[in-house]
């Protein structure tokens, strides 16, 4: 898990879901998580039926939060924020072999996640962001330093990250980054994505 980390956004996309994962795909990213707070159950089924049919068998499909909506889907695994279901709960209804990944803000939940069995890290807000209401307050580059230093999975850098801050993110030892609003907001999101994939050669 390296690299530009895809989050959908169909709030502040210019072009849909559908149209940003195929860019996301020919940008070459390994991860797509479909996230979305807004819709029903059965309307995020079925667009996340459609992205699952877009991604490569080298492309994880990743949903933000809904274990039900991935065991339906059949997806390769969930991310959960803290208030979201228990890891526990989860792998128990997924089974030991999707993949979950667990948000985290400090270097004590960061080394909680990893001992449940957490499969990779999203350190989040590394910046101050308005793309998530409920982000919180930026815990900065140090706290991906002191995760690094201690935990063996991979870390993905979420919050407030654009093309101008975003080296100093991978320096500090991200595994991925996830730029949200710097791609989706644009004309050429592959191009955008691309820029980011460089910092990772």
């Amino acid at each position: 898990m390296k690299g530009y980390y895809f989050i959908t956004d169909d709030a502040l996309s210019k072009a849909g879901n559908l149209s940003d994962v195929k860019n996301a795909m020919a940008a070459d990213v390994s991860v797509i998580q479909y996230r979305n707070k807004n819709s029903s159950v059965q309307k995020m089924c079925f667009e996340a039926s459609q992205i699952k049919e877009l991604c490569s068998e080298k492309t994880k499909l990743i949903i933000n939060d809904r274990s039900d909506v991935a065991l339906a889907v059949d997806v390769d695994g969930v991310h959960l924020g803290q208030n979201d279901l228990d890891y526990e709960i989860a792998r128990k209804l997924l089974g030991e072999a999707k993949i979950i990944g667990v948000t985290v803000h400090t270097l004590e939940e960061a080394i909680s996640a990893e001992k449940k069995g957490a499969d990779y890290l999203g350190v989040s807000p590394i910046f101050e962001t308005f793309t998530k209401e409920d982000a919180g307050n930026a815990v900065g580059l140090e706290l991906i330093k002191e995760i690094k230093n201690v935990c063996k999975v991979p870390i993905i850098a979420i919050g407030g990250i654009t093309l101008k801050n975003a080296k100093s993110v991978v320096d500090a030892g991200a595994d991925g980054i996830c730029a949200i609003s710097a791609v989706v907001t644009k004309e050429n999101v592959k191009e955008e994505i691309l820029k980011f994939q460089e910092l990772f050669k």
